[in-house]
């Protein structure tokens, strides 16, 4: 059994601030004998506009990447770091980068978001276009852990099934989401997303989510959660605001799932 933290936060336009809570959410879940913590989408700084100046910062001084390593290496635990800005090559967008940092504080896996958020949504903020800020990703990405194999993606990501079904056959065992999902889509499909990705690839999900009013215009809808490989929610935060949610995960559990229903075998011989 392996006890892991989701964490929710109500990221704004200021840094320090932003970091100051990641600290305190750290602290938090070393003191609950947390050995993996994830991180939100956007968990530093929650502006688009203001991203690829974050990005060109955090290319000069990576206080954000020294942050998340110097925590990891100070209680002992594997961070995943939602999502950091990093600057494309073209210099003039940014990738959102999904980190992984091991108990060492070595980033051991980058993640670029591949699915961006082009949509209108019946919201105050109306229109989200991320692809005015960040380039797109190109590949599916598992890391190696203690742990078990994790899969990363990124909020928009959890809508295309095909991604994830690309996480499990590259063995993924644990699956992470950090995500800024928005309120009026959040209410709508969140938990029916990350049951059914859960269910499709018997892997645990883990969805650190924004959850509260960011501005005037922009609010997210919270209820982090951990899901197990049966589609069941082991672990909720009903609340908005920041926080944590906890759960144990087994991997004893994973492999008597997959053992009694192989729907990947049966994926193969059906020539999929």
């Amino acid at each position: 059994m392996v006890k892991v933290a989701v964490a929710q936060m109500v990221s704004g336009e200021v840094l320090a601030d932003n970091l100051t809570t990641v600290a305190l959410l750290a602290q938090e879940a070393a003191a609950a004998s947390v050995s993996l913590l994830l991180l939100p989408e956007n968990f530093a700084l929650l502006d688009s506009k203001a991203l690829i100046s974050l990005a060109e910062e955090e290319a000069r001084a990576g206080i954000i990447q020294k942050t998340i390593s110097d925590l990891a290496k100070q209680y002992g635990l594997w961070i995943i770091a939602g999502s950091v800005p990093l600057l494309s090559p073209s210099g003039t967008k940014v990738y959102a980068s999904c980190l992984v940092f091991d108990q060492a504080g070595v980033q051991v896996g980058r993640y670029d978001k591949v699915h961006l958020f082009d949509v209108d949504v019946d919201d105050a903020h109306s229109s989200y276009r991320e692809s005015d800020f960040i380039e797109a990703g190109k590949q599916p990405v598992v890391v190696e852990s203690p742990f078990g194999r994790i899969g990363l993606s990124i909020c928009y990501d959890v809508r295309f099934p095909e991604h994830y079904q690309k996480l499990r056959a590259l063995g993924a065992d644990i699956i992470v989401v950090p995500s800024a999902f928005t309120y009026v889509t959040g209410e709508a499909h969140w938990e029916v997303l990350l049951r059914a990705r859960a269910i499709e690839t018997q892997c645990y999900v883990l969805a650190a989510n924004q959850g509260g009013k960011h501005s005037e215009t922009r609010s997210s809808w919270g209820h982090s959660m951990v899901v197990d490989p049966w589609g069941d929610v082991l672990a909720l935060k009903t609340s908005m605001g920041s926080g944590l949610v906890l759960a144990e995960i087994d991997m004893a559990t994973l492999h008597k799932r997959r053992k009694a229903m192989p729907v990947m075998q049966h994926r193969a011989q059906a020539g999929f």
